[in-house]
């Protein structure tokens, strides 16, 4: 699975592999007593694993998979790397403000236009809000680069789980 994708702030990847999916989420509720690595929940079809709050920092990783029956002899493993949600939720939460902001002072700045009035304050915020959008931008681009490690140490673990030979990166 490689994770090089420099666009993607959310890596996903799908794994079809020759086994029941009860099967695969047993071992993955074993795994969660037989390791201290990471701490593994289980929900129905979904396993999220996650490191420990003591080897946790801002931009740690989690592992959040759906395990999906195929037929009695497959199954299909859906996996997305993602920040911790309260973080996600967070850069969600500033990418709609910021969208907000961006549109306010850009109706503001073409009354202002129209109107043949002073631009500067209105154009300076409406390019402003372009800025932090990038500036957004390039701090998640940093996060997913600082957890890349952590990325391919829950990758490592899942290929081990399941047994499955691990793709190149």
């Amino acid at each position: 699975m490689p994770l090089s994708n420099d666009i993607v702030l959310r890596p996903r990847f799908k794994i079809e592999i020759p086994r029941y999916n009860e099967a695969i989420l047993s071992d993955f509720q074993n795994a969660k007593a037989t390791q201290s690595e990471f701490i593994v929940v289980r929900v129905e079809e979904h396993v999220f694993i996650r490191f420990p709050k003591d080897k946790q920092h801002f931009w740690s990783p989690q592992l959040h998979l759906e395990i999906h029956k195929i037929n009695e002899n497959s199954s299909s493993i859906k996996g997305l790397f993602g920040p911790n949600p309260t973080v996600w939720t967070l850069f969600m939460f500033l990418h709609f403000l910021i969208g907000c902001l961006f549109i306010a002072f850009g109706i503001w700045t073409y009354t202002n236009w129209s109107l043949e009035q002073n631009l500067t304050i209105p154009a300076g915020l409406t390019i402003l809000m372009v800025l932090f959008w990038v500036t957004l931008y390039f701090v998640g681009s940093y996060g997913k680069a600082t957890s890349i490690n952590d990325m391919r140490l829950l990758n490592d673990f899942i290929h081990n789980i399941l047994e499955i030979e691990k793709s190149p990166n």
